[in-house]
C-alpha cells in the first residue's frame, strides 16, 4: 500500500515541475541564440559582443525582481547564462591581469563571465591587451586605472582605429561576492561596440601638445557639456602627474609638454559626438587630440 501524499510532496512535486519548466526555457533560450549565429554568419567566426545588451537585460531583470532570492545570485545566474550562450555563437576565451598576489582580478573576471569560458591568468595588463589584439583572447580584465600607475596600460588603447580594443564594462558589474584579494575594481576591454544604455560612462584620451593644466582642462570640459567624474595623467617624458577625482582643485596636475589624460565623462559619448570638436576648437592654439577609448554601463547598485 502506497504511503498516504503529503503537503509537502506536492510542494516538491511543485518544485520538479518548476524545474523542468526552467530546463525547458533555457533549451529554448539555447535554441534562438543558435539561430542568431546562424544568421550572422559561419560558424567558429569571431563573436559580436553586446556589453550594453548585457546590462540593459540585468537592469530590466532587476527592476522586477521582488521576493527573498538574493538579487546578486539573480546576476550571477544570468551572466552565466549569457556568457555560455555567447560561446555557442564562436570562440570566447578571457585574459586576466592575475598575478600571484593579486588573483582578486581572477575571482571578478570569473564571476562576470561565468566557469565555462576559458580564463588564462597573465602577469601585467599589457599581457591581457596583447592577447586581445593577436586574437588570442576575446577580452581582457585590467585594474581599473591608478594615479599612480607610472606606465599605464591606458595608454595602449589611444588611437583612432575603429577596430582597437577598447573599454566596454567595469567590474563587478553586479556586486563584488566573495572575491580575494584587494578591493579595486576592473575593466573589461574588447573589441566591441561602445553603446548606451541609458546610464553610461564613457572614458576620452585627450593627447595635449602644450602646456595646459588638469584645472584648465577640467573647465574646457565642463563648458564643453562633458562633466568630468575622473582624471589619469602620463607625460611622454615624465610618468604620470596624479590622478583621481575630477574635484580635487583648479591647481594640481600642471606639468609642462606633451601629455595624455585619460579622463571619464559622466555620460555616453559617441566618437562622433560634437562636443568634442567643441573641446578641440576651445583649446585654442594649443594642439589637442580626443579619441574615446570607450566606456561602460554604470554597474548595479546591489
Amino acid at each position: 500500500m502506497s504511503p498516504a501524499r503529503t503537503p509537502l510532496d506536492d510542494l516538491r512535486r511543485e518544485i520538479d515541475q518548476i524545474d523542468d519548466a526552467l530546463h525547458d526555457l533555457l533549451m529554448r533560450r539555447a535554441a534562438v541564440v543558435e539561430r542568431i549565429g546562424a544568421a550572422k554568419g559561419a560558424p567558429g567566426q569571431a563573436i559580436y559582443l553586446r556589453p550594453a545588451r548585457e546590462a540593459s537585460i540585468l537592469r530590466r531583470l532587476m527592476a522586477r525582481h521582488t521576493g527573498t532570492f538574493p538579487a546578486q545570485v539573480v546576476v550571477r545566474m544570468w551572466r552565466e547564462m549569457i556568457t555560455a550562450l555567447t560561446r555557442i555563437q564562436g570562440p570566447f576565451a578571457v585574459a586576466v591581469h592575475a598575478p600571484e598576489d593579486k588573483r582578486g582580478f581572477w575571482d571578478v573576471a570569473r564571476d562576470h563571465y561565468g566557469s565555462f569560458v576559458p580564463m588564462t591568468a597573465v602577469n601585467t595588463p599589457a599581457a591581457a591587451l596583447r592577447a586581445v589584439s593577436d586574437g588570442t583572447a576575446t577580452v581582457a580584465v585590467v585594474p581599473y586605472p591608478a594615479e599612480d600607475d607610472n606606465d599605464p596600460w591606458w595608454r595602449f588603447l589611444v588611437s583612432a582605429d575603429a577596430n582597437r580594443p577598447r573599454v566596454v564594462a567595469r567590474l563587478p558589474f553586479g556586486g563584488r561576492g566573495n572575491a580575494r584579494g584587494e578591493n579595486r575594481d576592473a575593466l573589461a576591454i574588447a573589441v566591441a561596440a561602445h553603446e548606451p544604455t541609458g546610464d553610461d560612462r564613457t572614458l576620452l584620451s585627450i593627447e595635449i601638445g602644450g602646456d595646459l593644466s588638469r584645472g584648465r582642462l577640467k573647465d574646457m570640459l565642463e563648458a564643453c557639456g562633458l562633466p568630468p567624474v575622473g582624471f589619469c595623467s602620463w607625460h611622454s617624458g615624465g610618468g604620470h602627474s596624479g590622478g583621481g577625482h575630477a574635484g580635487g582643485g583648479h591647481g594640481g596636475g600642471h606639468h609642462g609638454g606633451p601629455s595624455i589624460h585619460l579622463v571619464e565623462i559622466a555620460d555616453f559619448v559617441d566618437p562622433a559626438d560634437p562636443r568634442l570638436t567643441a573641446l578641440v576648437e576651445r583649446s585654442g592654439d594649443i594642439p589637442v587630440r580626443v579619441n574615446t577609448v570607450g566606456g561602460y554601463a554604470v554597474p548595479l547598485p546591489l
